[in-house]
C-alpha cells in the first residue's frame, strides 16, 4: 500500500496513505467546481470523486447552454498514487494549492471538450461537519471547505467552443471527504424508527464585488435546523493578496435564516430570501431571482446509470443531453438541482448558486409526501 505521498510527513493515522483510517465502504474523498456567466447564460460543472474502499474513481462535467444540458461521465478502478487525478480523458491539476485547479477534458469519443483554469478570490472556509445517523446506524460524517474565484479557457461540444474568462465567468468550489451513501444501496433489514424518509438542504454561496456570502442548513420535516452555517468573507481581486491560513476578514455570522420560494407543482425555486445577523448586531438581506438551472443529475447526483463510486469497469465512458424544458420536476432524479441567480444585499449586486435538495415531508414548504410539488398559494 505504500504510495510517493508516504514520503511526506502528511500521515494522520499509523496507516499509509492509501489506506482510509474508516473501513467504511463509503469513504469518498471528493472535488466539486462550477463556473457560470454573469448573465445566467451559461453554467458549468465538474466533480471528481475517489472512493478507496470501493476501488472506484469516477469523473464528471456538465454544462447547460441554449437550454439544454449537456453531460461527459467517466469511470475506473482507483489508482494506487492518489496525486492522479485522472479518469479517463479528464483530469484535475492542483495548480498551486488553494490558488489555483486546472480541469481538463482532452479530445474524446463523446465530442466533449474543455481546458479550464479555475484561479481562488477568496480564502478557503472551512463548513460544519455534516453528521447523520439513522437508527444509530452512521450515514453521513464529512468535512468541507468552500471557496470563490474566477474562471479561464473554454469548453466545447461537437466542433462548437465557448470561451469563458475571468471578467466574466464566476465559480466556486469545495473539497469534501468523509463517509456518506454512495454507489449501491446497502442491504440488510431498513431502520425501525419508523420515521419518513426525507432530506432538506439549502446551500448558498454568492458573489458580490467586495464580499462574498455563504449558508447552508439542512432541516428536519417540521423545519427545524438540524445543522445552519452562514458567513461573509472577503473578495480579492489579485490573488496573491489572499491571506495564507484564515483570513483575518472572515465573519462567521451569529445566526440565518431563509425562505424559499417553490414553483407550485415542483420542488424547484422561483425565489429566495436569506437573512443574516453578525455576532456584532449586524443584519444583511439577501434576495435571489434565479436565472438558469442545472440538474445534478449531469455530474452524478440520483444518476440512474452513473451514481458515484458505482463499478462501471475498468474505465468507461459516456455522453448525454437533454433538454430543460422537457424534463419531469418530479422525477427522482430531476429533484437536486442549482440555480444560478442574481443577488440582492441592500446596495449590492452579485450573482451565485442557490443549491437545494427536498425529499420527502417538510412543514414550512407545503410538502407532506415524498415527492408532492408545492402547493399554489397564489
Amino acid at each position: 500500500m505504500i504510495s510517493e505521498f508516504d514520503d511526506y510527513a502528511i500521515h494522520q493515522t499509523s496507516e499509509p496513505i492509501n489506506q482510509p483510517a474508516p473501513s467504511d465502504r463509503n469513504f469518498y474523498d471528493r472535488y466539486w467546481l462550477n463556473g457560470f456567466d454573469r448573465d445566467g447564460d451559461l453554467v458549468f460543472e465538474v466533480g471528481i470523486g475517489l472512493y478507496p474502499n470501493r476501488f472506484v474513481m469516477d469523473g464528471h462535467l456538465s454544462f447547460v447552454l441554449d437550454g439544454v444540458q449537456h453531460a461527459f461521465h467517466a469511470s475506473r478502478r482507483a489508482p494506487r498514487e492518489r496525486r492522479d487525478t485522472r479518469v479517463g480523458p479528464l483530469s484535475l491539476e492542483v495548480v498551486e494549492p488553494l490558488r489555483a485547479i486546472r480541469v481538463r477534458l482532452a479530445p474524446n469519443d463523446t465530442g466533449i471538450e474543455a481546458d479550464l483554469l479555475f484561479r481562488a478570490t477568496t480564502a478557503p472556509t472551512q463548513e460544519p461537519k455534516n453528521l447523520l445517523r439513522e437508527d444509530g446506524r452512521l450515514l453521513m460524517d464529512t468535512s468541507r471547505f468552500t471557496q470563490f474565484g474566477g474562471w479561464e479557457g473554454f469548453l466545447g461540444q461537437a466542433g462548437l467552443r465557448r470561451d469563458v474568462s475571468a471578467d466574466r465567468t464566476l465559480g466556486t468550489r469545495d473539497r469534501s471527504w468523509g463517509v456518506r451513501p454512495v454507489g449501491e444501496p446497502p442491504g440488510g433489514a431498513p431502520a425501525a424508527t419508523g420515521a419518513a424518509p426525507g432530506v432538506y438542504w439549502v446551500w448558498s454561496p454568492i458573489h458580490f464585488d467586495d464580499v462574498c456570502t455563504q449558508f447552508g442548513s439542512f432541516q428536519d420535516a417540521q423545519g427545524h435546523p438540524t445543522q445552519i452555517s452562514a458567513a461573509i468573507v472577503p473578495r480579492y481581486r489579485d490573488p496573491g493578496d489572499i491571506p495564507r491560513g484564515d483570513d483575518p476578514g472572515h465573519r462567521e455570522m451569529a445566526s440565518a435564516t431563509h425562505q424559499i420560494h417553490w414553483e407550485p407543482g415542483t420542488r424547484r425555486s422561483r425565489g429566495a430570501e436569506f437573512q443574516l445577523h453578525s455576532r456584532e448586531g449586524e443584519s444583511f438581506e439577501i434576495t435571489l431571482d434565479p436565472m438558469i438551472r442545472f440538474q445534478m443529475l449531469g455530474i452524478g447526483y440520483q444518476h440512474p446509470e452513473w451514481a458515484h463510486g458505482v463499478w462501471k469497469g475498468e474505465e468507461v465512458i459516456a455522453a448525454e443531453s437533454w433538454k430543460l424544458d422537457e424534463i419531469d420536476p418530479l422525477d427522482y432524479k430531476h429533484i437536486h438541482l442549482h440555480q444560478i441567480c442574481r443577488a440582492r444585499m441592500g446596495e449590492r449586486r452579485g450573482v451565485g448558486t442557490l443549491e437545494t435538495i427536498a425529499f420527502g415531508p417538510h412543514q414550512p414548504s407545503g410538502f407532506a409526501a415524498f415527492l408532492d410539488g408545492a402547493p399554489d398559494v397564489g
